[in-house]
């Protein structure tokens, strides 16, 4: 059976635009593959047409309109997820305008579809004191425990993606003064993070167990599980999330409900702004395109706002602690406005 052009097209989207010619990672690949997953469903269940029935004429703007409802109103996403998928289908269709300039009207209507506005949910990060009982959790007298603490540690302090950590190999760590290691994010894009002499101690430690400060076993992956493979994000998950157990069972009120990986990374760059550290250095860090991304932290530390609008307020009432009225300073002025 000959292929769709609606299959054609997707085919070299997913399979060699999105890596090749955007860099993007393998994860946003899955992600953008998902939306198509669900546009074919939503042709199955909604307009009885199976998959091998599509083609890229029957995708319109009405359609994709038609499709986002569904999205919210059928599969209760929310106005973020649904943002989501509208973007996965604007990257296809400009990405068609060059491969088939004939369908440039069509993809333009698709691309004037406007972004929904969406609730914006508020930072999920640990305390300094969270972190430390965070990491007072793994069992330092077992080898897997003393992994996890290092693994951990790593994420808090460089603020590191968990696919990013995931991926990181032995030869990504400086073992020799200055202590780095070479983060690779999104967009393939590598960024050098500084390691501070503590955190070195951990890692250093781990890596001699596992003999991967060894030059032959520079291409090993530096986190695995208990059969030599790397850890997926769902096992880097699933340990976190055993250890805030642990740290909430010690003490409920350091430990907020909602936390995941990400929050580690949040954590970070909440405790480097709260140190007065330049955003444009936490951007480096956390490997943001741009100053602006980082600027959420800012808007976010409640803790440091509250600080300056009552440093602010102090100093005012400072100023004028001592000008009492002059009917106030003299008692017979005062008496005398009084019987005025």
């Amino acid at each position: 059976m000959k292929p769709t052009d609606f299959a054609k097209y997707l085919a070299d989207f997913l399979g060699k635009y999105l890596p090749a010619e955007r860099g993007m990672s393998e994860n946003s690949i899955k992600s953008y593959r998902d939306t198509f997953v669900l546009l074919i469903r939503y042709f199955s269940e909604e307009k009885h047409i199976p998959v091998n029935k599509i083609t890229l004429d029957k995708i319109d703007r009405d359609l994709v309109c038609s499709f986002l409802s569904w999205l919210q109103n059928v599969k209760c996403c929310s106005s973020s997820s649904r943002n989501t998928r509208l973007a996965a289908l604007r990257s296809f269709f400009t990405f068609l305008e060059y491969e088939d300039p004939g369908r440039i009207h069509q993809a333009q209507k698709i691309l004037s579809i406007p972004i929904k506005k969406s609730e914006k949910k508020s930072i999920g990060y640990l305390s300094i004191e969270g972190i430390r009982l965070l990491l007072r959790q793994p069992d330092r007298n077992t080898q897997k425990g003393r992994r996890d603490l290092a693994m951990l540690a790593l994420m808090y302090e460089t603020g590191a993606r968990v696919q990013e950590i995931a991926d990181l190999k032995a030869e990504c760590v400086r073992i020799e003064k200055p202590y780095t290691i070479s983060i690779t994010g999104k967009g393939r894009k590598t960024r050098v993070v500084p390691l501070l002499e503590k955190q070195m101690e951990y890692l250093m430690d781990y890596m001699r167990e596992y003999n991967l400060n060894r030059p032959e076993k520079a291409s090993y992956y530096l986190f695995t599980n208990r059969n030599g493979n790397k850890l997926t994000r769902g096992g880097i998950s699933f340990i976190l999330k055993k250890y805030l157990a642990m740290a909430k069972n010690e003490n409920q009120a350091l430990i907020p409900d909602k936390i995941s990986c990400h929050s580690l990374r949040h954590s970070r760059a909440m405790h480097l702004l709260q140190a007065d550290v330049p955003l444009i250095y936490i951007r480096d860090l956390l490997g943001h395109e741009s100053v602006v991304t980082t600027e959420v932290y800012a808007k976010a530390d409640s803790r440091r706002k509250r600080e300056v609008l009552t440093n602010a307020f102090t100093q005012v009432l400072d100023e004028k602690k001592d000008e009492k009225p002059i009917w106030l300073k003299n008692g017979d002025l005062l008496e005398w406005l009084k019987n005025l």
